[in-house]
């Protein structure tokens, strides 16, 4: 098994991580199949030859994103199945009594106005000009590093469309399939998911949330070929899906011509002491879109969103729905690549998650 190798320390990746890392392959291999126990804190440590404390960071984040599961004076315990069939999971959930609360966590005013003058310095007349039709380079090619920084998607400029807002995005989609595509979403889910796809003239299937996601007798029987969830946090359920729940979509949509609409909306503010896994990233097919905006991150005045394509449908996209223009003034996005280039919005994001996991 791959955990028995000495954890290495060739590069500058905090040795939990790459722990973690390791344990999630195996668990995924099947090396720790579905309600076995793996070795404990100490057993781990020694075989590793790493501290009993850094064994637990892995182990929690394990935990965290649904592969382990501990048990009071047992240990801990694989709660992830990938190729077991659909899995089974818990009740179905009422619009009524899920529901959570969205936060807006303010970005430092004084940061943003001092990078708003920044960039009319710098650019001087520039930010008047009209944008390129897919985003201004310099965002997209921000958007690109930070993307693969913090959240393992590696892309192409040319696979990152900017726009006003995750609504106008949808709208973009529905172009690139086709009116005559199923689409179908989280029941429940954010009213307006369901509102701009039905006024773009799609039809919509409604499947219902159980407590890790989408109910799996629901997902085998739809007759969608566009996948569109929040796996984070579904709004306004709240519920995150499980790393299991995860496969399973992408399981689906690896038969046929399926695609997927990862909504990675609020999920750079999980307490997890690493960012959380992208459907986008663990995907193999090249068939997941992903989604996020600003508006959490920075300001919800701010209209700017962006979604990422798979290599193969750029083309198209450029195709079909390249004479779109650019919805968001070339002033907001050199403002937003400025704050990802100084690293004051990385450290905005850090500052939050370690006020939260301080609640």
């Amino acid at each position: 098994m791959q955990n028995s190798n000495k954890a290495s320390n060739d590069n500058k990746m905090p040795q939990y991580i790459r722990i973690y890392d390791i344990l999630k392959k195996n668990i995924i291999s099947g090396d720790y199949p579905y309600g076995t126990r793996i070795p404990s804190r100490k057993t781990m440590a020694d075989e590793m030859h790493v501290s009993v404390i850094t064994i637990k960071h892995a182990y929690e984040l394990l935990c965290d994103e649904g592969y382990l599961e501990p048990k009071e004076r047992s240990g801990y315990y694989v709660i992830f199945r990938k190729e077991d069939g659909f899995v089974s999971t818990a009740k179905i959930l009422s619009h009524e009594s899920h529901t959570y609360q969205r936060t807006t966590y303010a970005f430092p005013f004084s940061v943003l106005t001092k990078t708003m003058r920044k960039v009319v310095n710098d650019y001087g007349e520039a930010i008047l000009e009209r944008p390129a039709n897919k985003g201004c380079e310099e965002t997209r090619e921000a958007i690109r590093k930070y993307l693969a920084r913090n959240r393992s998607i590696h892309v192409d400029i040319s696979q990152i469309i900017i726009g006003s807002g995750a609504e106008y995005l949808y709208n973009l989609i529905v172009g690139l399939f086709g009116k005559d595509t199923v689409f179908a979403l989280e029941s429940p889910s954010y009213k307006k998911i369901e509102q701009v796809y039905r006024m773009s003239g799609v039809t919509c299937q409604m499947l219902p949330l159980e407590e890790n996601g989408i109910a799996s007798s629901a997902l085998l029987t739809t007759t969608a070929s566009v996948l569109h969830i929040s796996p984070y946090r579904s709004f306004p359920s709240g519920v995150t899906a499980s790393a299991s729940k995860k496969y399973e979509y992408i399981r689906w949509a690896a038969q046929g011509e399926r695609y997927i609409i990862e909504d990675d909306f609020e999920s750079e503010f999980s307490i997890s002491s690493k960012p959380e896994e992208t459907m986008f990233a663990i995907s193999d097919r090249d068939n997941v879109i992903y989604m996020n905006s600003f508006s959490q991150t920075i300001s919800p005045s701010l209209r700017a969103a962006y979604m990422v394509l798979p290599k193969h449908l750029t083309e198209v996209f450029d195709e079909w729905l390249g004479f779109y223009s650019c919805t968001v003034p070339t002033y907001e996005q050199l403002v937003i690549a400025q704050l990802i280039n100084s690293g004051d919005f990385e450290r905005h994001i850090n500052r939050v998650r370690r006020s939260k996991r301080k609640a």
